[in-house]
Protein backbone atom coordinates (compact mmCIF):
# COMPACT_ATOMS: atom_id res chain seq x y z
CA UNK A 1 0.00 0.00 0.00
CA UNK A 2 1.32 3.44 -0.93
CA UNK A 3 2.39 5.65 1.95
CA UNK A 4 0.75 9.05 2.44
CA UNK A 5 2.23 11.62 0.04
CA UNK A 6 3.25 8.87 -2.34
CA UNK A 7 1.53 7.19 -5.25
CA UNK A 8 2.35 3.98 -7.05
CA UNK A 9 1.87 3.64 -10.80
CA UNK A 10 -0.18 0.47 -11.19
CA UNK A 11 0.08 -0.28 -14.91
CA UNK A 12 1.97 0.35 -18.12
CA UNK A 13 5.64 1.05 -18.69
CA UNK A 14 6.17 2.66 -15.25
CA UNK A 15 4.27 -0.01 -13.35
CA UNK A 16 5.40 -0.28 -9.74
CA UNK A 17 7.19 3.08 -9.66
CA UNK A 18 6.56 4.99 -6.44
CA UNK A 19 6.36 8.75 -6.80
CA UNK A 20 6.23 11.42 -4.11
CA UNK A 21 4.01 14.51 -4.13
CA UNK A 22 3.84 17.63 -1.90
CA UNK A 23 2.16 17.51 1.51
CA UNK A 24 -0.81 19.73 0.68
CA UNK A 25 -4.04 19.24 2.64
CA UNK A 26 -6.45 19.26 -0.33
CA UNK A 27 -4.66 16.54 -2.32
CA UNK A 28 -6.71 13.32 -2.32
CA UNK A 29 -5.04 10.89 -4.73
CA UNK A 30 -7.34 8.44 -6.48
CA UNK A 31 -6.77 5.15 -4.60
CA UNK A 32 -4.89 2.31 -6.35
CA UNK A 33 -7.97 0.08 -6.45
CA UNK A 34 -10.08 2.81 -8.05
CA UNK A 35 -7.37 3.63 -10.62
CA UNK A 36 -7.01 -0.03 -11.49
CA UNK A 37 -10.75 -0.33 -12.11
CA UNK A 38 -10.92 2.95 -14.04
CA UNK A 39 -8.12 1.95 -16.40
CA UNK A 40 -9.68 -1.47 -16.87
CA UNK A 41 -12.85 0.35 -17.96
CA UNK A 42 -10.87 2.58 -20.32
CA UNK A 43 -8.78 -0.30 -21.65
CA UNK A 44 -5.21 -0.93 -20.61
CA UNK A 45 -3.68 0.66 -23.72
CA UNK A 46 -4.28 4.40 -24.15
CA UNK A 47 -1.87 4.75 -27.07
CA UNK A 48 -2.67 7.79 -29.16
CA UNK A 49 -5.19 9.24 -26.68
CA UNK A 50 -5.08 12.63 -24.97
CA UNK A 51 -6.25 13.24 -21.41
CA UNK A 52 -7.22 16.25 -19.33
CA UNK A 53 -7.02 16.11 -15.53
CA UNK A 54 -8.81 19.17 -14.14
CA UNK A 55 -7.83 18.69 -10.47
CA UNK A 56 -4.40 17.12 -10.95
CA UNK A 57 -3.23 17.09 -7.33
CA UNK A 58 -0.78 14.21 -7.01
CA UNK A 59 -0.87 13.63 -10.77
CA UNK A 60 -1.87 9.98 -10.30
CA UNK A 61 -4.41 9.93 -13.15
CA UNK A 62 -2.23 11.83 -15.63
CA UNK A 63 0.87 9.76 -14.88
CA UNK A 64 -1.11 6.52 -15.06
CA UNK A 65 -2.48 7.55 -18.47
CA UNK A 66 1.01 8.40 -19.75
CA UNK A 67 2.36 5.13 -18.40
CA UNK A 68 -0.28 3.36 -20.51
CA UNK A 69 0.67 5.16 -23.72
CA UNK A 70 -1.36 8.40 -23.80
CA UNK A 71 0.30 10.84 -26.19
CA UNK A 72 -0.47 13.90 -24.08
CA UNK A 73 -1.72 14.38 -20.53
CA UNK A 74 -2.78 17.89 -19.58
CA UNK A 75 -2.78 18.47 -15.81
CA UNK A 76 -4.56 21.50 -14.31
CA UNK A 77 -4.31 22.55 -10.68
CA UNK A 78 -4.52 25.81 -8.71
CA UNK A 79 -1.43 25.06 -6.64
CA UNK A 80 1.82 26.01 -8.38
CA UNK A 81 4.04 23.89 -6.08
CA UNK A 82 1.95 20.82 -6.86
CA UNK A 83 2.43 21.37 -10.59
CA UNK A 84 6.16 22.00 -10.17
CA UNK A 85 6.49 18.67 -8.34
CA UNK A 86 4.44 16.95 -11.03
CA UNK A 87 6.65 18.41 -13.79
CA UNK A 88 9.75 17.26 -11.90
CA UNK A 89 8.29 13.76 -11.63
CA UNK A 90 7.60 13.71 -15.38
CA UNK A 91 11.23 14.68 -16.03
CA UNK A 92 12.43 11.88 -13.73
CA UNK A 93 10.28 9.45 -15.71
CA UNK A 94 11.79 10.74 -18.95
CA UNK A 95 8.61 12.05 -20.54
CA UNK A 96 7.80 15.39 -22.11
CA UNK A 97 4.17 14.37 -22.77
CA UNK A 98 2.89 16.02 -19.57
CA UNK A 99 1.59 19.57 -19.95
CA UNK A 100 0.75 21.54 -16.81
CA UNK A 101 -1.42 24.63 -16.27
CA UNK A 102 -1.78 26.57 -13.02
CA UNK A 103 -5.45 27.55 -13.10
CA UNK A 104 -8.89 27.06 -11.66
CA UNK A 105 -10.60 24.18 -13.52
CA UNK A 106 -13.57 26.28 -14.63
CA UNK A 107 -11.38 29.13 -15.88
CA UNK A 108 -9.16 26.68 -17.75
CA UNK A 109 -12.15 25.04 -19.46
CA UNK A 110 -13.48 28.47 -20.49
CA UNK A 111 -10.33 29.23 -22.49
CA UNK A 112 -9.26 25.76 -23.72
CA UNK A 113 -10.14 24.95 -27.35
CA UNK A 114 -8.71 21.44 -27.82
CA UNK A 115 -10.72 18.23 -27.55
CA UNK A 116 -9.63 15.36 -25.27
CA UNK A 117 -10.30 11.62 -25.40
CA UNK A 118 -10.57 11.24 -21.62
CA UNK A 119 -11.34 13.94 -19.07
CA UNK A 120 -10.77 13.27 -15.36
CA UNK A 121 -12.97 15.34 -13.07
CA UNK A 122 -12.38 14.66 -9.38
CA UNK A 123 -12.75 17.97 -7.50
CA UNK A 124 -12.36 18.28 -3.73
CA UNK A 125 -15.38 16.63 -2.13
CA UNK A 126 -16.30 19.89 -0.34
CA UNK A 127 -16.52 21.89 -3.59
CA UNK A 128 -17.77 19.75 -6.47
CA UNK A 129 -19.31 22.44 -8.77
CA UNK A 130 -20.88 19.67 -10.90
CA UNK A 131 -23.48 22.01 -12.45
CA UNK A 132 -20.82 24.16 -14.09
CA UNK A 133 -17.89 21.79 -14.55
CA UNK A 134 -19.68 18.88 -16.27
CA UNK A 135 -21.21 21.00 -19.08
CA UNK A 136 -17.88 22.81 -19.60
CA UNK A 137 -16.00 19.49 -19.72
CA UNK A 138 -18.60 18.17 -22.16
CA UNK A 139 -17.57 20.89 -24.61
CA UNK A 140 -13.93 19.72 -24.51
CA UNK A 141 -14.60 15.99 -24.89
CA UNK A 142 -14.02 14.25 -28.23
CA UNK A 143 -17.16 12.62 -29.64
CA UNK A 144 -16.12 9.07 -28.65
CA UNK A 145 -14.48 10.23 -25.42
CA UNK A 146 -15.12 9.33 -21.80
CA UNK A 147 -15.73 11.56 -18.79
CA UNK A 148 -14.57 10.25 -15.41
CA UNK A 149 -16.23 11.66 -12.27
CA UNK A 150 -15.13 11.00 -8.70
CA UNK A 151 -17.32 12.15 -5.82
CA UNK A 152 -18.31 11.56 -2.20
CA UNK A 153 -21.75 10.28 -3.30
CA UNK A 154 -23.30 8.55 -6.29
CA UNK A 155 -24.00 10.81 -9.26
CA UNK A 156 -26.62 10.51 -11.98
CA UNK A 157 -25.76 10.94 -15.64
CA UNK A 158 -26.76 14.41 -16.85
CA UNK A 159 -28.91 14.83 -19.97
CA UNK A 160 -27.02 13.74 -23.05
CA UNK A 161 -24.86 11.25 -21.16
CA UNK A 162 -25.11 7.60 -20.19
CA UNK A 163 -23.51 6.09 -17.13
CA UNK A 164 -21.20 3.55 -18.73
CA UNK A 165 -19.80 2.23 -15.45
CA UNK A 166 -19.84 3.14 -11.76
CA UNK A 167 -18.62 1.71 -8.49
CA UNK A 168 -17.74 2.61 -4.92
CA UNK A 169 -14.59 2.02 -2.89
CA UNK A 170 -14.70 3.24 0.71
CA UNK A 171 -15.89 6.86 0.62
CA UNK A 172 -15.17 7.26 -3.11
CA UNK A 173 -17.94 6.94 -5.69
CA UNK A 174 -16.57 6.83 -9.22
CA UNK A 175 -18.31 6.99 -12.56
CA UNK A 176 -17.47 6.72 -16.25
CA UNK A 177 -19.82 8.59 -18.56
CA UNK A 178 -20.09 8.59 -22.33
CA UNK A 179 -22.22 10.61 -24.70
CA UNK A 180 -25.69 9.23 -25.32
CA UNK A 181 -26.18 7.86 -28.82
CA UNK A 182 -28.51 9.94 -30.99
CA UNK A 183 -32.04 8.73 -30.36
CA UNK A 184 -31.10 6.61 -27.34
CA UNK A 185 -32.65 7.12 -23.88
CA UNK A 186 -30.79 9.74 -21.87
CA UNK A 187 -31.58 12.91 -23.74
CA UNK A 188 -29.98 14.75 -26.57
CA UNK A 189 -26.22 14.54 -26.87
CA UNK A 190 -24.13 17.44 -25.57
Amino acid sequence: MALPREIRIIGGRWRGRRLRFPAIADIRPTPDRVRETLFNWLGQDLTGLTTLDLFAGSGALSLEALSRGATRAVAVDRDRSTLQALSKTAMQLGTDALETHCSDAGAYLARETRLFDVIFLDPPFADPRWNTLVPAACERLASAGALYLEASSALDAPPGWVLSRSDKAGQVHYHLLRRAEAGAPGGTPC
